[in-house]
């Protein structure tokens, strides 16, 4: 799906494309801050580093999470 009117689609391609990668880069890790934020809230208040570190893996990353911590911690 796609609501963007092309020529605002078209502003934006023209924006990101003058960016330098350093910009374009510090948009993406702004991106997944926000994101994690966003998830971390969404947790109990009383998890362990260990099981905070468990769950938002499994938000971002789904069944991985069991894969990279297989001494699942929650």
């Amino acid at each position: 799906m796609n609501d963007t009117h092309p020529e605002i689609a078209r502003l934006l391609r023209e924006r990101y494309e003058r960016m330098t990668p350093q910009e374009r880069f510090l948009i993406g890790v702004r991106m997944f801050e926000t994101a994690r934020a966003i998830a971390t809230a969404s947790f109990p208040r009383d998890l362990t580093p260990a099981q905070l570190r468990y769950r938002l893996c499994e938000r971002l990353y789904g069944s991985l999470a069991d894969e990279v911590y297989p001494d699942r911690r929650t």
